[in-house]
């Protein structure tokens, strides 16, 4: 079994802002295969399917961003998931706009929801899946440029590369991680 996991927001305030671009990506994983979000007992919106021959359960963690691991450790220790199994999907400002890398651990960079995920699993080996926003250009403050909505242009850029998203997802599930790192980290 995967969980897969997009971190954002929760409330309509933050729906469509680009740091809940991973909402969007699991949000549109959800809709290709008519799955529906309910509430769980780890403070998450989940849903559970058997998708490309494979059982997963998608999460949105409601705790806000900041506090994002403790619903995954708690989904995690509950379907006694390894590490490896649990895909982070979320916004990196260090990486050029729509541009989308999966990488096998890590540090956080400076994202509070991957920080929170690290302390609450106590490792940082889990397979993540990052959407590139750039940094913003000064003076705008990084908190409050993801916490922007993003503009007609950008929305277009990012549903454009949802589909890809998913491949990467297949293949991740089907064939491994480095497949996946092979076919995702290649393309611009």
């Amino acid at each position: 079994m995967y969980l897969i996991v997009g971190l954002g927001n929760p409330g309509q305030q933050y729906t469509g802002t680009r740091h809940n671009v991973g909402f969007m990506m699991v949000d549109y994983l959800a809709g290709k295969n008519n799955l529906t979000f309910t509430h769980s007992k780890w403070k998450a919106l989940v849903t559970k399917a058997i998708v490309w021959e494979e059982p997963i359960v998608l999460m949105k963690p409601q705790t806000f961003m900041n506090l994002s691991g403790t619903a995954v450790a708690q989904a995690a220790q509950f379907y006694k998931m390894q590490p490896a199994n649990i895909i982070v999907i979320h916004d990196d400002l260090d990486m050029e706009f729509a541009r989308i890398k999966i990488v096998s651990g890590g540090g956080d960079g400076g994202h509070k929801g991957i920080r929170s995920i690290i302390e609450q699993l106590g490792t940082k080996t889990f397979p993540r899946i990052k959407i590139g926003l750039s940094r913003p250009s000064s003076p705008v403050l990084p908190e409050k440029y993801v916490l922007g909505k993003f503009d007609p242009a950008e929305k277009e850029m990012i549903e454009k590369k949802m589909p890809f998203v998913l491949e990467g997802i297949r293949i991740f599930l089907q064939e491994g991680i480095a497949a996946a790192m092979t076919m995702i980290n290649q393309k611009k």
